[in-house]
């Protein structure tokens, strides 16, 4: 039996739109993966803690609210002070093309922008994510 690829879903802040996270988990389910949506209004606390208790291999972040820089800074923060710097971090959102090299140099593996399709993160995810257990 083959070790399933999971991922963590999550919407941090105030952010309440969450048709396109959807989506995306959808996608991701559909196309295989152990998908886990923890909601909305997430902290990077509770963000973090799931993914470790889920045994995640992947965290993706959907932010439209503008803090994009702050969330995934703290998220990857928390993940190195947990010891779990080898859960992938990826998202998506409203992320000006300024702000994508200072996320890269954070820490995010992928940041997919409005436009992107739902087979372009799946293939992606299928590239670039691969089971803890594998």
């Amino acid at each position: 039996m083959s070790a399933r690829t999971r991922v963590v879903i999550a919407k941090p802040g105030l952010d309440g739109h969450d048709r396109g996270v959807k989506i995306v988990a959808r996608a991701l389910r559909d196309a295989g993966m152990e998908v886990i949506y923890t909601g909305l209004h997430q902290t990077p606390e509770q963000i973090v803690e799931t993914a470790i208790q889920e045994d995640a291999d992947a965290v993706g972040l959907s932010v439209l609210s503008g803090a994009h820089m702050t969330l995934f800074r703290k998220v990857i923060e928390l993940l190195a002070a947990r010891g779990a710097e080898d859960i992938l971090v990826f998202g998506g959102g409203i992320i000006p093309d300024d702000d994508l090299p200072e996320l890269e140099r954070l820490g995010v593996k992928k940041i997919f922008t409005p436009g992107a399709t739902t087979e372009s993160i799946v293939e992606w995810a299928r590239e670039h994510i691969a089971p803890a257990h594998a």
